[in-house]
């Protein structure tokens, strides 16, 4: 049902407020407005539901919600407000709206709701209608026609006749050999003078942006903290600055763009290419870190002399801060490391996520030990996906 009083209020408020440019600021004031209820990412009451993006413009690929999450709210308004540098954009993303799911929803089926969906999954003109706020009533009635059960239909339909595109990495024989010799690449490394130099370098790096680190961690946004985190740690000069300047005085950050490569800082030595990847751990909050992706760390290890390592840096709730340097091989990571097909497109390996304890037991009750036969055994099933 579409409450058209409680609908004008929502979109009179949110338009008022144009070139807040802060997502939480804007999501806060319009939760205290209409007493709203805060699941996950989703602000919900009985009239619609609301779900807070950030973009530079109005055409966004951004992840906005899991299919099975939308299920739970699709009966009333699904709202996304994009909050940009001088608006605040209103569409609806209802599933009548939805053109597909991504491409991470690989088992997808009536039977099995899969996947998540993206800002460009989300239609800009519906049945001759654009889809903004003048049009919200006529395009949720022709959303009421449609039951949830036909429209995850259609999206299975559209979904499943994407093509696969790119991703998987093909392998040569002698690559594969230079990816299995990377264990014992890995235990050189972790005993030569160069990880102890690099240890001391990351060291240093915490150190120097020790307090700011403690005020990223204040963060709500899990993917702009650990970004923050992240270039704090790794960027140097004016836009490293600028974050630096902008968590000190408690303003609204600037943009941070950051490689979605394999590793967040490299380093190259004469026997070595290090590739390490920052992962920031709050004490105070449960999570599963995301991994790697499998054929980004099968493409690096096929070549010589590289090692993949990981920097945890952990925050308790005294915001006193912790690191560990070590490998994913090590023991306590291997074991926790599952493999996440579905998370990853059709032509691809998939991605790993972590048992957030096992960052956490790395980092205080660290066993730096390698079982060599386990960790190529996991590389095997990688290479057998």
């Amino acid at each position: 049902m579409y409450h058209l009083a409680k609908m004008q209020s929502l979109i009179s408020f949110v338009t008022e407020r144009d070139g807040i440019a802060d997502k939480a600021a804007l999501a806060k004031q319009v939760q205290a407005q209409f007493s709203l209820t805060k699941v996950r990412s989703v602000y919900y009451c009985d009239d619609f539901a609301i779900r807070f993006c950030t973009s530079a413009r109005r055409s966004f690929g951004n992840t906005v919600l899991a299919l099975s999450a939308l299920q739970r709210y699709d009966r009333a308004p699904f709202v996304v407000c994009l909050v940009m540098p001088d608006r605040n954009a209103l569409m609806l993303a209802n599933t009548t709206f939805l053109r597909k799911i991504s491409h991470s929803s690989q088992e997808l089926r009536t039977d099995n709701i899969r996947g998540s969906f993206n800002g460009s999954d989300i239609m800009r003109d519906f049945a001759g209608r654009s889809n903004e706020p003048d049009n919200f009533a006529f395009l949720f009635a022709a959303h009421e026609k449609h039951t949830f059960s036909e429209n995850l239909e259609r999206l299975v339909e559209a979904t499943n006749g994407i093509q696969p595109t790119g991703g998987r990495v093909l392998l040569s024989a002698r690559q594969i050999s230079c990816i299995m010799r990377s264990v014992e690449r890995t235990q050189d490394f972790l005993q030569s003078d160069c990880c102890a130099a690099l240890r001391r370098d990351l060291e240093a790096r915490v150190c120097a942006v020790e307090s700011e680190i403690v005020k990223a961690a204040e963060i709500d946004n899990v993917n702009i903290r650990g970004r923050s985190m992240e270039y704090l740690l790794t960027s140097d000069g004016e836009p490293r600055n600028d974050l630096l300047d902008a968590l000190r005085a408690g303003s609204s950050l600037p943009k941070i763009y950051t490689a979605d490569g394999l590793g967040d800082y490299s380093c190259e030595f004469d026997d070595f290419h290090v590739e390490v990847d920052i992962k920031t751990k709050m004490l105070f909050l449960s999570s599963t870190p995301k991994g790697y992706n499998i054929d980004k760390l099968l493409a690096f290890l096929a070549e010589e002399k590289s090692v993949y390592l990981i920097y945890v840096v952990a925050v308790d709730e005294d915001r006193h801060i912790s690191t560990r340097l070590c490998s994913p091989y090590h023991r306590q990571i291997l074991e926790r490391t599952r493999i996440m097909k579905h998370w990853a497109g059709r032509n691809s390996r998939g991605v790993t996520q972590y048992d957030g304890h096992a960052l956490e037991s790395a980092v205080f009750d660290f066993d730096d030990s390698i079982d060599a036969i386990a960790a190529k055994e996991f590389l095997k099933r990688c290479l057998d996906l």
